[in-house]
Parts: structure tokens; C-alpha cells; sequence
């Protein structure tokens, strides 16, 4: 298949799937959270070489598109970020600047959406209640575990709605 309209979907979170936070983690550690500088560091994530490698061999079969937490006002820095580090074109679905669902909440709605007109091969994340439910809604899951794990980004993902 080549019309990128009938190709199935392959979906891609951002942070610690195909972005390395570790760097800013710091940002999220304290009372209150920093969240401008925690996402004004983002354009400095280094890749993660294993989502990095996944998301180019899976637009060979598929169209990619990004889910990411990430707030709409990241939108220019994370598109400059994906072009910077290689990888393949895609629509970005970002949640929205005043959205403080839990990820969980965001992505399986948008994966749902996406998911009544194409196929949606896969989801590739590094949040687990983002993946148990998917998981559960019937899409194929890889979890993304390449990267290392924060509680503090994790609780955010959660608790706070902001990536």
C-alpha cells in the first residue's frame, strides 16, 4: 500500500519513548512543579535510540503519527525536535494547554478516533496505564521500556494531567 490514506497507523508517544527526559526530570521533583522549564528543556531531549530505530522501521508498513501528553504550547519545539533527530513525517496530536486529564484519559480517546476510519497497527508508549488501557480497548501495545523510569514524571502523567 502507498496512499497514505489506507496505510495503517503506527503511533508514537514522545517522552521516554522516543525522547530521553531524564535531563529534566529535576523540574518535577519539587513543590510546586516547574512545568514551564520542564517543558521549555524539552527541545534538549536526546534521542532514544530504540524508538528512534522502531518509528523508521515501522514507516516502511505504516503511516506514523505522535500522541504525546505534551501541551499544544510545545507544539513548534517538538516538531523542530522531530525533524532535528530523523525522524519520519507524522501527524502530531497534542492535548490541549488547559487539559488535565490523566494521559490514559487523552490518548485512548484520540486512539479510539483514530481508530474508526484506519488501522491502528500499533501504540508505543512508555506509560503503562496508557498501555493497560489500550491494551484493554483491543489496540497492539509496545511497551516502551528503554528508557529509565521517574516517579515523578510517572505521577504527573497521572495525578496531574500535563504530559
Amino acid at each position: 500500500m502507498t496512499d497514505s490514506s489506507t496505510r495503517p497507523l503506527a503511533v508514537f508517544d514522545l517522552d521516554n519513548t522516543l525522547a530521553d527526559t531524564a535531563h529534566r526530570q529535576h523540574f518535577l521533583e519539587g513543590r510546586p512543579r516547574e512545568w514551564d522549564a520542564f517543558f521549555a528543556a524539552a527541545p534538549q531531549d536526546p534521542p532514544l535510540a530504540e524508538g528512534v530505530a522502531l518509528a523508521v522501521e515501522s514507516a516502511r508498513e505504516c503511516e506514523v503519527v505522535y500522541l504525546t501528553g505534551r501541551p499544544e504550547r510545545c507544539r513548534q519545539d517538538t516538531l523542530a525536535w522531530l525533524a532535528d533527530h530523523g525522524l519520519p513525517a507524522g501527524r502530531v496530536y497534542m492535548r490541549r494547554n488547559a487539559d488535565r486529564r490523566p494521559a490514559r484519559f487523552t490518548k485512548l480517546e484520540i486512539l479510539r478516533r483514530l481508530g474508526r476510519d484506519r488501522e491502528v497497527r500499533v501504540l508505543v508508549d512508555d506509560d503503562e496505564l496508557v498501555c493497560d488501557d489500550a491494551e484493554r480497548a483491543g489496540f497492539t501495545v509496545v511497551r516502551a521500556r528503554w528508557a529509565g523510569r521517574s516517579a515523578a514524571l510517572e505521577d504527573a502523567q497521572e495525578r496531574e494531567g500535563r504530559t
